[in-house]
């Protein structure tokens, strides 16, 4: 039966496994993926979780036919807080994507690509708050620092502030 079996495979079919002539059976796989599940480590899956929200995010964020800003702020938030569990010595690494995906989305939603998700009819920079008051951190601007301009203080386009993920200073 062998030799009938590994001649008749679809073309291509099995030459990246050597010797795998065959499918295999249920009970393989599901050996194959016990032994991977005993090997991960949720540090791994953190990593290449980390790195999937940053490269689904710079999409939402900057790609014109993909843009969806509050896609992108969700994905902001995300990866602030798995930055928070990551091994420090990818944390580092994500935190720099991170703030690069914040100048981002400061960028697209006070650059006139449409109101940006949770912005004022004013055309202020978007609010981070949810239905409250703006706190203290909002858009980049530290506790105690210098407030907002006043609407219509003589500005004519106040300065984009960098949004900020909730929580974060």
């Amino acid at each position: 039966m062998e030799q009938g079996a590994q001649g008749q495979g679809p073309p291509g079919g099995g030459q990246g496994q050597p010797g795998a002539g065959e499918q295999p059976t249920e009970e393989e796989m599901r050996a194959a993926l016990e032994q991977q599940m005993a090997q991960l480590r949720v540090d791994d899956l953190l990593v290449q979780t980390a790195a999937s929200l940053v490269n689904l995010t710079a999409r939402r964020i900057g790609k014109p036919d993909e843009q969806d800003l509050e896609q992108g702020r969700q994905g902001i938030d995300a990866l602030s807080a798995l930055a928070e569990v990551l091994p420090a010595e990818f944390a580092a690494q994500v935190k720099n994507a991170l703030t690069e995906l914040q100048m981002l989305y400061a960028r697209e939603a006070g650059g006139g690509a449409g109101e940006a998700p949770g912005g004022d009819e004013g055309g202020d920079p978007p609010a981070t708050g949810e239905g409250g008051a703006p706190g203290p951190g909002q858009g980049g601007q530290p506790a105690g620092g210098p407030p907002p301009p006043a609407p219509g203080g003589g500005a004519a386009d106040p300065p984009p502030r960098l949004w900020t993920p909730r929580g974060s200073t």
